[in-house]
C-alpha cells in the first residue's frame, strides 16, 4: 500500500496527543447519546429484544471490523483511508464524503439539543426557551463558537473537554440508573423491570426505530479512528479502546431505556431530552430532587458540548486528509504554525454547521427539526457503513487476504443491518407536518449530498 507511507509522512506534522485513556473516554462520548434511550423507549417493553438484535447484527460486527482494519491501517482519516485502499480513490472519497456530511448534520442535531436541556435545567420558568426559535438559535450558535475556539487550540486542550464530557455522561447515567431504586425506596415506583422481555410487534414503526437504534445509537467506533495520526500507538490503542468501551456502552443503553420507560410509560416521550424529562419526572416531587435533577441535566449539557467538540474535530480532519490527496484545495490542509491544527478547515466547518442549524428549523417544530437532522444523518451514515462492512467482502483482494474468514461472516451481518436501516430512514417516528415531505427531504439530502460529492471529486481529478 504505497499511499500508507505518504499518509504516515503527512501525519508526522501532527501532534500525537491522545492516549488509551483518552480514546476509551472518547468512544463512550462518541457513541452514547442522551436521546437514543428515548427513541428505544417508544418500543415499550420489547426494547430489550431490539437492543440485543441490533447489537448482534451491527454493534459487535462493527467493533470487530474497526479493530482489524485499524490494526492494518492506523492512519489519520480512518474510514476514508480504509475505503480508499479497498475501492480506490473515487469510492474512498465518496465514503468519506457521506461520513463527513453525516457528521455535519449530526453535530447540528446535538447542538440543537442544548437549548432543550438548558430549559429543563432552569425548570418551569425556562420552558419558553424550547418554543422560542431566537433563544434556541442564540444558545446553539454560542456553543458552536466555543467549540471552534477549542478546535483551533488543538487536542492538547480539546481532549480534556472530551474527557470531562465523557465523565459527565457516565455520571449522568449513574444518576439515571439509580432513579428506579430511589423511587422504589420512597414508594413512588411500585415495580421496575431492568430487562423486560416481550415479543415485539413487527411493523413499519418498530422497524424505523430499529434502524435508528443501529446506525444512530450503536454507531461511532470507527469515528475515533479518524484521529489515528494524533494518537500514540494508534494501531493497538484504538482497538483496545473499542474492546474496553463496548460492554460499558451496551449496559448504559439497555438499562437507560428501561429507566426512561419506567417513568414515562403512557406519556409522550421528549425525543430531544428524554433523560432530563425522566429526571424531572422522578425527582421533581422530592426535596433532594430539586438539587439532583438540575445537576443531572447540567451533566447532559456538558456532554452535548463535549460530544459536539469531538465530532467537530473529526469533521475538520477529513477535509485535511482529502487535501493531502489533492481532492480538495490545499487550503483545507494548511496547519496552524504552532497548534498544528487545520485552522481553515475548522473555520469552514463551523460556518457550515451554523447554516445547517438555522436552515433545519425553517417551518417546522423543534421535535420535527431534531428528527429531520437526526434521520438525515442516519441515512448518510448508512451509506458509509455499507461501504465499511463491504470492505472484508468486496474490497481489494490483497487487503481481504489479510483478514480472517470469520470477519467476513460478521461483516455480512453488519451490511444487512445497515441496508435495512438505510431503507427505513424515510419513515418518521414522531408526528410531522407531512410524512411525504419528510421522506422527500431525507431522500433529497441523500441525493444532493452524493451528487455534490461526485462533482467535487470529478472537479478535483480534472
Amino acid at each position: 500500500m504505497p499511499f500508507r507511507a505518504a499518509q504516515t509522512a503527512q501525519s508526522e506534522h501532527l501532534h500525537q496527543s491522545l492516549s488509551l485513556r483518552d480514546l476509551v473516554l472518547a468512544q463512550v462520548l462518541c457513541v452514547v447519546g442522551s436521546a437514543w434511550v428515548g427513541v428505544a423507549a417508544k418500543l415499550g417493553r420489547s426494547h430489550l429484544v431490539f437492543w440485543l438484535t441490533a447489537m448482534a447484527l451491527f454493534y459487535l460486527p462493527l467493533a470487530a471490523v474497526v479493530i482489524y482494519l485499524n490494526a492494518l491501517m492506523p492512519l489519520e482519516g480512518g474510514l476514508y483511508q480504509w475505503a480508499k485502499a479497498a475501492y480506490g480513490q473515487r469510492l474512498g472519497f465518496l465514503t468519506a464524503w457521506n461520513l463527513w456530511v453525516y457528521a455535519v448534520i449530526v453535530m447540528g442535531a446535538i447542538t440543537y439539543m442544548i437549548p432543550t436541556e438548558v430549559a429543563y435545567f432552569i425548570g418551569p420558568k425556562g420552558a419558553w426557551i424550547q418554543s422560542n426559535r431566537a433563544a434556541a438559535l442564540a444558545i446553539t450558535l454560542a456553543a458552536i463558537s466555543g467549540i471552534t475556539v477549542v478546535a483551533i487550540r488543538g487536542l492538547e486542550m480539546g481532549k480534556w473537554l472530551h474527557n470531562a464530557g465523557s465523565a459527565m455522561i457516565l455520571l449522568a447515567y449513574i444518576i439515571l440508573l439509580s432513579l428506579p431504586l430511589w423511587a422504589m425506596f420512597h414508594g413512588s415506583l411500585p415495580h421496575f423491570e431492568p430487562l423486560p422481555l416481550q415479543l415485539p410487534k413487527f411493523n413499519m414503526f418498530s422497524l424505523a426505530i430499529f434502524g435508528q437504534m443501529t446506525i444512530g445509537a450503536l454507531s461511532g467506533f470507527e469515528y475515533v479512528a479518524i484521529l489515528a495520526g494524533e494518537t500514540r500507538g494508534a494501531g493497538r490503542a484504538i482497538g483496545r479502546s473499542v474492546m474496553i468501551s463496548a460492554p460499558i456502552i451496551a449496559v448504559m443503553f439497555i438499562l437507560g431505556t428501561s429507566t426512561v420507560l419506567a417513568f414515562t410509560a403512557g406519556k409522550p416521550i421528549d425525543l430531544i431530552g428524554p433523560i432530563p424529562q425522566t429526571m424531572r419526572a422522578a425527582l421533581s416531587s422530592t426535596t433532594v430532587g430539586l438539587w439532583i435533577a438540575p445537576f443531572g441535566i447540567f451533566l447532559l449539557i456538558g456532554r452535548a458540548v463535549a460530544s459536539s467538540s469531538l465530532i467537530f474535530t473529526g469533521l475538520t480532519r477529513l477535509p485535511m486528509t482529502a487535501g493531502w490527496d489533492n481532492l480538495l484545495p490545499k487550503w483545507f490542509a494548511k496547519l496552524h504554525p504552532v497548534r498544528r491544527t487545520p485552522v481553515n478547515s475548522i473555520l469552514f466547518v463551523a460556518g457550515l454547521v451554523a447554516v445547517i442549524v438555522v436552515l433545519s428549523t425553517q417551518g417546522v417544530g423543534a421535535q420535527e427539526a431534531n428528527q429531520l437532522l437526526g434521520t438525515a444523518s442516519v441515512a448518510l451514515y448508512g451509506i458509509a457503513y455499507i461501504a465499511l462492512f463491504a470492505i472484508p467482502l468486496f474490497g481489494l483482494k490483497t487487503l481481504r487476504a489479510q483478514l480472517p474468514a470469520w470477519l467476513k461472516v460478521v461483516s455480512a451481518a453488519g451490511l444487512f443491518a445497515s441496508a435495512i436501516s438505510l431503507v427505513i430512514t424515510v419513515y418518521p417516528i414522531v408526528d410531522v407536518v407531512s410524512r411525504t415531505a419528510f421522506a422527500a427531504k431525507i431522500l433529497g439530502v441523500m441525493f444532493i449530498a452524493n451528487a455534490a460529492g461526485l462533482l467535487i471529486y470529478r472537479s478535483a481529478r480534472k
